[in-house]
């Protein structure tokens, strides 16, 4: 064993275990849906109007996801169990849905995002 072996093992970063309540998804961890995650949905819809629904695919770093966008660009991004639950989600509130590695984002939100950065809203 040479200088530099002893030194190198010396200074690993230890790891740390995974949460009990997350999902294992290759070397990453992501956390499942839960119900704070479905009321806020609930929540978010009931108070804005327009809203459309995009279903994000899992990815190596997150589950799948939901992002609903109102009608003049804001917009909430929350876990959801799977995907048949978000376009359920949506026809049972009457919001279209989509899938968005097919359609992406609409623009509306890019340029909301952009007005939120240069403090219009």
């Amino acid at each position: 064993m040479g200088l530099f072996d002893k030194l190198r093992r010396r200074g690993r970063p230890r790891m740390n275990r995974p949460a009990k309540d997350a999902a294992r998804t290759g070397s990453t961890t992501v956390r499942a849906a839960d119900a704070a995650d479905a009321k806020h949905l609930n929540d978010w819809v009931a108070t804005r109007r327009g809203i459309e629904g995009f279903v994000e695919p899992r990815t190596a770093v997150n589950d799948v996801t939901v992002l609903l966008v109102a009608h003049d660009g804001e917009w909430t991004r929350r876990r959801v169990p799977s995907a048949k639950w978000a376009h359920e989600f949506c026809n049972h509130h009457q919001i279209p849905s989509y899938d968005a590695a097919v359609v992406g984002v609409p623009q509306r939100m890019r340029d909301w995002n952009r007005r939120k950065k240069a403090g219009e809203i």
